[in-house]
């Protein structure tokens, strides 16, 4: 009998050359037959299973998604039961520096598809671009939960908050691929804006000292 062939762990070894090529050379060097060679197969096979490279970059970068999505709910299970508001942020903001090979990778690949999509309209129509919309709104959700337990210090907007949170956070990414700032110089930042956002430690209501 022929050897039955599982669809979705082809798409998945594409998908991964795909990120192994784009990795190396850019996102916008990658072709379809670079995908294949370095997958082993032949390009027909990429065509039947993508028909674009389009729609192979999206695949490939909603793996890359997934993936950091697992490395954000692994932050928040380290960080206890019942981690709150503030750890949960951490995690998502921490977990998007470029410190390992797999974070720099997504870091690098996601700015890539960015940028390309500014001159592409089928990119730029892709809702992989909508993706940060919906952290943003995540973070906002988590700093409204904040306010509602008193966590925050006076005046603080989660809407805005969460905006600049993820704006500065991609900044720091970027600084830290291209070598602009250490990961340890990134973390300290991210820490200063969140403790200015969020009450110290166990003071809850009221002014505390300096404010």
């Amino acid at each position: 009998m022929p050897k039955r062939v599982d669809h979705a762990q082809r798409r998945t070894e594409i998908a991964d050359a795909l990120v192994r090529v784009a990795g190396r050379q850019g996102l916008h060097a990658v072709g379809m037959r670079d995908v294949a060679a370095e997958a082993g197969v032949s390009l027909r096979l990429v065509q039947y299973y993508f028909e674009t490279k389009e729609k192979l970059l999206l695949f490939g970068l909603r793996q890359l998604a997934e993936r950091f999505g697992e490395r954000v709910a692994a932050r928040v299970r380290a960080a206890g039961d019942d981690p709150g508001p503030r750890a949960v942020i951490e995690a998502l903001l921490m977990a998007a520096l470029p410190v390992d090979e797999e974070s720099r990778t997504f870091h690098h690949l996601y700015t890539s598809y960015a940028v390309l999509a500014v001159h592409d309209e089928a990119l730029a129509a892709q809702p992989f671009i909508k993706d940060p919309d919906a952290a943003e709104d995540a973070v906002a959700r988590l700093l409204r939960q904040a306010e509602e337990a008193d966590l925050l210090r006076p005046g603080v907007d989660p809407g805005l908050e969460a905006a600049g949170l993820l704006a500065m956070s991609a900044g720091l990414g970027t600084g830290v691929l291209v070598g602009q700032r250490t990961p340890e110089s990134a973390v300290a930042v991210l820490d200063h804006s969140l403790n200015r956002i969020f009450r110290a430690a166990g003071r809850r209501g009221g002014e505390e000292p300096g404010d």
